[in-house]
């Protein structure tokens, strides 16, 4: 019987982190919403855009059975990380924070994505690149669909397309 035991995160849009830098996380829950002061970095110089969400989904499992077939236990986690997200006050509002909590959800939704595929899949013995190939085709598929949602909503400007997305993910998120 092996056991195995790996962690890996992602931050959208912002690269990894670097695994000796302290860093704080906030996990994804649906009673505990952003606010602007878990926003602790400072926006670079010449920012273009109003605020900046670091989230991501971090898995770990280990691994039972045989060398045709696999058990995995797993966890996966979704993570903001507030001291690679920042904003500008001067440009924020209510409407930005939500827009930048969807981009949170969003990340949710993807790691709920990722322990379906972990729940019904078939594992061999090389469950560990099994198991990186599901991660790393979520990323990509997470990462498409946040730059779908803010190209449609024209990153949080224009309303109509926001309110529509807020519903979205929030039923999505009830499922």
């Amino acid at each position: 019987m092996d056991s195995i035991k790996y962690l890996l995160f992602f931050l959208v849009g912002m690269g990894a982190l670097n695994a000796q830098e302290e860093y704080e996380t906030i996990a994804w829950s649906e009673d505990r919403k952003l606010t602007w002061e878990d926003f602790k970095d400072k926006a670079p110089k010449n920012a273009r855009a109003a605020a900046t969400t670091a989230s991501g989904i971090t898995y770990q499992f280990s691994t039972s059975g045989t060398r045709d077939k696999m058990v995995i236990d797993y966890e996966v986690s979704t993570f903001f990380y507030p001291n690679k997200s920042w904003y500008q006050p001067q440009l924020c509002d209510s409407l930005i924070l939500s827009h930048e909590q969807l981009h949170f959800d969003i990340s949710e939704l993807f790691a709920r994505r990722m322990r379906e595929r972990l729940g019904t899949g078939t594992f061999t013995q090389n469950v560990k690149a099994e198991v990186k190939s599901i991660y790393r085709e979520i990323l990509e598929e997470l990462e498409a669909f946040q730059d779908l949602y803010d190209n449609q909503t024209n990153f949080s400007r224009d309303m109509e397309q926001q309110l529509l997305w807020n519903a979205k993910i929030e039923t999505a998120l009830k499922k």
